[in-house]
């Protein structure tokens, strides 16, 4: 099992220069991919982008490479097209904006592209890109796993705690119904009420039906037990997981409408505190 949440930097250097790689996850409901790639690379976005779906189900991810070029020595080669779209570009921004301060011959040579690179250091780069964006990835994915498995020990805790809690119930049922008979011949006795057997009989009938909370007790224990066969799937699992916390959910409320004394009052409030903890753990996992 995975969370949705992980982080991992890689960086890595060459005869080109340096790069420096960030992945970052956050949950979320599908799949979100956004990338900050330096100029001379976002042509490897579709490639990552298509990695990223074969290995990542959903999330919000943050990819960040940055380059950082190497210093050459001797002549440096611009880039006319590049240049040349720059220059378009400054002349439509001075119109648009009167008095903006103009770029230093500096501030043009550093910008992305103008300085061209050889095709050889391009594809070198591209090159270690790829090599590092797998690095990245693999680092990501243990981070992920990692989280999951801390993910996993805590519902772990909280399903055995469920269990201790149906538990108590299953155990107070039988006094639960006798202490509502004798408090219903009681009741009669003050009133001065004539209770035959029969009458009794038919009255504690009507209570075990409305106390008899069995089936919601079978269920929970139905659902605790896929849940932690879920937890050990080798498949994205969040979403059925989030399923079967609601049917848990449903099971605990049903169980306190059906209470007729407080000691199963405070065993479902126990439970929905549980399934709530449960739930927060659960809105992380992948």
């Amino acid at each position: 099992m995975r969370s949705m949440t992980g982080f991992s930097r890689e960086d890595a250097s060459a005869d080109w220069g340096r790069l420096e790689l960030e992945l970052r996850t956050v949950n979320q409901r599908h799949l979100d991919l956004n990338f900050q790639l330096a100029a001379p690379l976002r042509s490897l976005e579709p490639a990552f982008r298509e990695q990223l779906r074969g290995r990542i189900q959903r999330g919000k991810v943050d990819i960040t490479l940055r380059y950082f070029p190497e210093q050459q020595e001797g002549a440096l080669r611009l880039d006319s097209d590049r240049l040349e779209h720059l220059q378009r570009a400054m002349e439509e921004v001075e119109q648009r904006i009167v008095g903006i301060a103009q770029p230093t011959t500096l501030d043009v040579l550093q910008w992305p592209g103008v300085i061209a690179s050889s095709a050889a250091n391009a594809q070198a780069l591209e090159e270690g890109a790829v090599a590092l964006f797998q690095q990245g990835l693999e680092a990501l994915e243990q981070a992920r796993e990692r989280e999951g498995a801390r993910l996993a020990d805590i519902i772990r805790e909280r399903l055995g705690a469920i269990e201790q809690e149906v538990a108590a119930i299953r155990a107070l049922l039988p006094s639960i119904i006798e202490r509502q008979r004798q408090l219903l011949v009681e009741r009669a006795n003050a009133a001065s009420l004539d209770l035959d057997e029969h009458r009794l009989g038919a009255e504690v009938a009507m209570l075990v039906q409305r106390a008899d909370v069995a089936e919601e007790l079978d269920r929970l224990t139905s659902h605790v037990s896929e849940i932690r066969h879920q937890l050990g799937s080798q498949q994205p699992v969040g979403r059925r997981l989030d399923f079967l916390v609601q049917e848990l959910n449903r099971e605990a409320n049903t169980l306190a409408s059906k209470s007729v004394v407080k000691e199963t009052t405070h065993r479902a409030v126990e439970l929905k505190v549980l399934i709530e903890q449960i739930r927060e753990q659960v809105q992380n996992v992948e």
